[in-house]
């Protein structure tokens, strides 16, 4: 991966790593949703639902409009996806390691032919 790429997954998973981040995607996803009605959703103020919703959009996993007074919010399946193309090939990676440690692992245990 390049520096930007490291970076973009950076703020990615940074994004991913709240659990209230992570619903609030799971909703936008689900359709647009103005950030009012999404803070109405939880138990804290608007300005700290205002801040998960920024962080989001920096990842770029939502996206927002504004409609007359009301700022709504949408989920990007694109930037879904790319972060699930990120967990596959890390779990690429980690499948190699595991099968040359299953193969030494292996070697050892089998018995040396004299």
């Amino acid at each position: 991966m390049e520096a930007g790429d490291e970076d973009r997954a950076d703020a990615l998973f940074h994004a991913l790593a709240d659990r209230t981040r992570r619903d609030i995607l799971r909703r936008v996803l689900a359709g647009e949703h103005s950030v009012s009605a999404l803070a109405a959703s939880y138990d804290m103020s608007f300005a700290a639902v205002q801040k998960h919703v920024r962080v989001l959009e920096t990842a770029g996993l939502l996206t927002k409009r504004r409609s007359g007074r009301e700022q709504l919010a949408s989920g990007d399946v694109s930037a879904v996806r790319s972060v699930a193309s990120l967990l596959g090939e890390l779990e690429g990676v980690w499948r190699g390691r595991v099968e040359r440690i299953d193969a030494l692992l292996a070697r050892e245990l089998t018995p040396e032919e004299d």
